[in-house]
């Protein structure tokens, strides 16, 4: 099956890489002209190096590899007027908007929420919350305007769906992010537009497979890998699998944006081996 989201357009956060990144690939292959952003630079209190300006130009190649369209943009999620303007020049030139993906957030350091630092608090639910509400809030206007429905998924994770010690900041905007998958759900429905989240366990990326989580998961290592993280990570699973790789994420947002899904809002979706499970 090719053409599942053939002639609409897509606007993607978080695109540079990642999970975004394929998200944005995935929906090209399928059809989609992207609107691809992401901040391209280092945020404080982010232990791992994030993208840059070259990997967002490494996305626009790929998707006009693709055969499709794309406009990018240097965008902080946490910045509305900037996420507007993106959208705006976006619309205006591929013409429409039918999918939105607001896939961007961050990790940072953790620890028992009664002695995380107020300032990692904040940074945690002003990108992964504040930033997935200002990213519909700045997009949709154009997909009620159009007339013509559309989908949003927002990225949550399985922390979104259950509790885990030491990095409860993020496991509330994750939790959070349902909240809003769910309003936005009841709140646009008259619109037929869909709102759904997808929730991912570990993922093969830079957020997670990175020096920092190796020392958090292997603490009793002097200088841990991906090869002692394995082991670990593959007790979050009933699948004996330690983490998964985008696409398979991307293949749920494919799904979930095309109109084999068209009665299906609201929904939560785990791609998580059966982490859920546990």
């Amino acid at each position: 099956m090719t053409g599942r989201v053939e002639g609409k357009v897509a606007f993607i956060t978080g695109a540079a890489r990642g999970q975004g990144r394929s998200h944005a690939v995935r929906l090209a292959q399928e059809g989609a002209d992207i609107i691809a952003i992401d901040v391209c630079k280092q945020l404080d209190n982010v232990p791992f190096a994030m993208s840059t300006p070259e990997d967002l130009a490494t996305t626009a190649d790929l998707i006009r590899g693709q055969g499709r369209r794309v406009v990018t943009a240097e965008v902080d999620v946490r910045d509305y007027d900037g996420l507007k303007a993106a959208v705006d020049g976006g619309v205006a030139e591929l013409g429409r908007l039918d999918i939105i993906v607001a896939n961007a957030g961050i990790g940072n350091e953790g620890g028992a929420l009664v002695d995380l630092q107020e300032n990692l608090w904040d940074d945690m639910i002003d990108v992964n919350l504040g930033g997935v509400w200002k990213s519909v809030k700045a997009a949709v206007p154009h997909m009620i305007a159009g007339e013509r429905g559309g989908s949003v998924i927002l990225t949550s994770s399985v922390g979104g769906l259950k509790a885990y010690p030491n990095i409860g900041h993020y496991v509330a905007a994750k939790h959070g992010v349902v909240g809003l998958m769910r309003t936005f759900a009841v709140e646009l429905a008259q619109h037929s537009i869909r709102v759904n989240s997808v929730h991912p366990t570990h993922v093969n990326t830079p957020m997670v497979m990175n020096e920092g989580t190796y020392k958090l998961f292997r603490p009793d290592l002097e200088s841990p890998g991906p090869a002692d993280l394995e082991p670990i990570a593959r007790l979050f699973h009933t699948l004996p699998v330690a983490w998964i790789e985008p696409e398979d994420v991307s293949n749920a947002v494919l799904y979930l944006a095309s109109d084999e899904a068209r009665y299906v809002t609201g929904v939560p979706l785990p791609i998580d081996a059966g982490g859920m499970l546990k």
